[in-house]
């Protein structure tokens, strides 16, 4: 008897092939649909923020690293070490902002006696402001998501994101849109390219009216945005108007942002 050919759908060199690049972009849009079906989610908060910024344990044991390869070695090298380490332990404040925000904002979502959840925390999934979301929602005992994206540098999920919620991406794209699907709030800490791609991109779709729900946009940190950041100053060259200054809302504390984001949210 002869045997049988393969299921075009069970082939898989054809299915990584460019011939079928419509494909995966429509399973990355079904299986998240389907698995967010399933599991009964369709509000979240998702957290922006750098990858690179660390918890404060970790940020002063490099630190204290570098401190020792100065003192034994005093060359510019070490010198600029020591300074990157300096910074990183002053930045990692917004990590352990980020854990104390989203286990809080859990806290507040989540019905003990039920278990269920209204909003769930969102991160990319990796490490960084990304980690620290989905481990504060840990430490409240809830649930969180993890949007993580395939890169050459091989982003990893980091170990708090609820298993069965941890996606992972081939298309950036395709992520942006889970990000802001089911999204009810987005909090932004300080980071870089990625970060402000993925603000600016929501902005612009709230600006252009293609994104028509509430979704308000939390800024932590504004000594940072503030210096990266001038949008009144496109205000003054005219390229935008003055209700695009009401897009985001800026603070300075994880209190100010909860006492924003709890009042704004439906309990």
């Amino acid at each position: 008897m002869q045997k049988r050919p393969q299921k075009a759908y069970k082939n898989l060199d054809f299915l990584n092939s460019k011939e079928a690049r419509s494909i995966r972009i429509m399973a990355e849009y079904y299986e998240p649909y389907h698995r967010f079906r399933t599991k009964k989610i369709n509000s979240t908060i998702v957290f922006f923020g750098s990858a690179r910024i660390k918890s404060h344990e970790d940020a002063s044991a490099l630190l204290h690293q570098a401190e020792q390869a100065y003192t034994q070695k005093k060359s510019d090298d070490h010198k600029a070490e020591l300074e990157h380490a300096r910074r990183m332990v002053e930045f990692s404040r917004y990590y352990e902002e980020s854990v104390e925000l989203s286990r809080r904002l859990t806290e507040w979502t989540l019905n003990t006696e039920t278990g269920k959840q209204k909003y769930y925390i969102t991160s990319g999934g990796g490490p960084g402001i990304m980690e620290a979301a989905n481990r504060g929602a840990e430490l409240a005992g809830g649930r969180s998501v993890g949007l993580n994206i395939s890169l050459p540098m091989e982003q990893y999920p980091n170990p708090y994101i609820t298993p069965d919620l941890s996606f992972e991406f081939h298309y950036f794209f395709m992520r942006k849109y889970w990000f802001v699907y089911y999204a009810k709030a987005i909090v932004v800490f300080p980071g870089g390219f990625g970060t402000l791609d993925e603000m600016m991109e929501v902005m612009t779709l709230i600006q252009t009216r293609k994104v028509n729900k509430k979704l308000p946009i939390v800024l932590l940190g504004r000594d940072y945005w503030n210096e990266v950041l001038n949008i009144k100053a496109m205000l003054k060259w005219g390229t935008i108007s003055e209700k695009d200054l009401k897009l985001i809302n800026a603070f300075d504390t994880v209190d100010e942002a909860y006492t924003f984001l709890t009042k704004t949210l439906p309990g």
